[in-house]
């Protein structure tokens, strides 16, 4: 058919406007902080087939999720079985949930004139979801089933009614089940109100041109990357590093006329622990890295990444056969993505710049509150330094790059809800990250349990290498937590699951700064003079780095 290209404007725009509608419900009726503060979430909306249709809101590498999760729901149950009111729920990444079990996606189909024209979907850190741990997630776990209960994209709405055995199940398996329960509702909330618009804007322009102005979209999105993939340098570009846990991963990357090749086949088998990814979650990393080498500002679609050619090996820790567990998947697909900029970032500088904090550094701290005598868990992605770039300064306390559009939970939002204190916080001013232009600096928080038999969690990475510097910059600094408690010696960690703590026991967390770009000793003398005026650098520190007298 002939389609009115402003009709077909209009059509995506109301799209993403749809997606941003679905996030802001979900934001204002979630229960937990890790939604409705920190934003720890991501909504989509797919065509009938499940390609991702508008890139939506929230968590870059979240709304690539929800594609790959339709396509297995609809793997899993017939099209002709759809029906309106029906609402579907995964949480399982061997069942097209990508991610972990603490992240349940939730998707609705929508159809007009009797057709699936297509679905809306989202994406939310639920704060516990079982396990052999609080919170879902343990160091610990050697398989998927010690990290909680695993929906495999089954059917939790039937024609606009609940199914009232699956509610209990998800509820009785949760130490926080009323939490759990409203923010499962508000996922739906979110999918229900976006099929009302799709519902609207079908009926106003009819079926048929909605289908054609999502495909015309689509294919605006392949030429669009295609056209930014033939200026890039061609080539095959190598890396290997090694990790904090003395393993070497490695990556091989092609640049052709109308491919971008990512070779992830050479790399270790997959971890006896809870450090691995599925092939769905590395294939985000490598379309979070086509996008911004070729489209960074633009939006996204399925259509954007049908260049990419992703190679892994089945039971590596890349690509992991089920049973294991996948519980700090984000820590493994941070390292690809990490992998793959590091890789070509000689390449290409105008575009990639130096190293960042590279983690997402999640860190969990629960128990029973002192004053309701509930299980509370806080579950904080952490803010860090991003790495110089041609031409300026990284930035500092902003989150990596897998966590994006997200926030920090405010100290009076964890002090009012949950029972710590916030002693600090504030900028890292550790040495680390000098260069022509700098990294930006991580930050230290300090947490103070209020009450006896707490515990903390936490899964950091760029502890023992920290953020690369590039073109003679120098490396930033680590990330990691100091346990400073009232009895006994501080301890750092990168990695504790369920360490005891005490009413008064100080958690620090320390993220780290950004690499450095370019050689120290060619930075401009008054930004030297700056940064010391700021307190960000000693006056002994600039003149032995920078060669700048105070």
């Amino acid at each position: 058919m002939t389609l009115d290209p402003i009709t077909a404007e209009i059509i995506q725009n109301s799209l993403q406007a749809t997606a941003d509608e679905m996030f802001a419900a979900m934001k204002k009726t979630a229960m937990s902080s890790i939604i409705y503060e920190v934003l720890d979430m991501g909504t989509g909306i797919t065509d009938a087939d499940g390609e991702l249709a508008s890139s939506g809101a929230g968590i870059p590498a979240f709304v690539g999720v929800l594609d790959k999760a339709v396509k297995v729901i609809l793997s899993r149950h017939r099209k002709e079985d759809l029906r309106p009111g029906d609402v579907f729920a995964t949480n399982d990444p061997y069942y097209g949930g990508v991610t972990h079990l603490n992240d349940i996606i939730v998707a609705m189909p929508v159809f007009a004139d009797g057709q699936l024209i297509a679905w809306t979907a989202n994406i939310a850190h639920n704060s516990d979801v079982g396990g052999m741990a609080p919170g879902s997630l343990t160091g610990d776990a050697t398989e998927i089933f010690q990290e909680g209960l695993r929906l495999p994209a089954i059917r939790i709405i039937a024609g606009g009614e609940a199914i009232q055995p699956v509610f209990d199940i998800i509820k009785v398996n949760s130490r926080m089940p009323d939490v759990l329960e409203g923010d499962v509702w508000a996922a739906i909330s979110s999918v229900r109100i976006g099929a009302r618009r799709l519902e609207e804007l079908a009926a106003k322009y009819g079926a048929e041109t909605f289908r054609a102005a999502v495909a015309k979209f689509m294919d605006f999105g392949e030429a669009v990357t295609r056209k930014s993939l033939a200026t890039l340098p061609k080539g095959t570009y190598e890396l290997n590093e090694e990790q904090d846990d003395g393993r070497i991963f490695n990556v091989k990357i092609t640049i052709a006329e109308d491919r971008f090749i990512v070779d992830l086949r050479d790399n270790p088998d997959q971890s006896p622990g809870p450090v691995n990814a599925c092939r769905d979650g590395v294939m985000i990393a490598a379309q979070m890295l086509l996008k911004s080498l070729t489209d960074p500002r633009g939006p996204a679609n399925g259509g954007s990444f049908r260049p990419i050619e992703l190679l892994t090996r089945k039971g590596s820790v890349f690509d992991a056969k089920e049973p294991a567990a996948i519980g700090f998947y984000y820590e493994v697909e941070l390292r690809a993505y990490d992998l793959m900029w590091r890789c070509l970032a000689p390449v290409v500088p105008d575009l990639l710049g130096a190293g960042h904090f590279a983690s997402v550094c999640g860190t969990f701290i629960g128990g029973i509150h002192p004053d309701t005598g509930r299980q509370y868990t806080i579950i904080e992605p952490q803010v860090g330094g991003w790495g110089g770039s041609a031409g300026r300064d990284g930035n500092s306390a902003i989150f990596s790059s897998f966590h994006g559009e997200t926030y920090n939970c405010p100290a009076e939002i964890n002090e009012a809800r949950n029972g710590v204190l916030i002693d600090r916080m504030e900028l890292n001013t550790a040495p680390g990250g000098e260069g022509e232009f700098t990294g930006g600096r991580g930050v230290i928080i300090d947490y103070r349990p209020r009450a006896d038999n707490g515990y903390l969690t936490v899964g950091y990475t760029r502890s023992r290498f920290p953020a690369w510097g590039l073109a003679g910059g120098r490396d930033g600094s680590p990330n990691f937590v100091r346990f400073i408690p009232q009895q006994g010696e501080p301890q750092d960690y990168a990695f504790v699951s369920g360490l005891k703590t005490r009413a008064g026991d100080l958690i620090r967390v320390i993220t780290g700064n950004g690499g450095g770009l370019g050689d120290p000793r060619t930075r401009d003398p008054d930004l030297v003079r700056r940064d010391i005026r700021d307190g960000l650098i000693t006056p002994e520190r600039a003149k032995e780095v920078y060669g700048v007298e105070a």
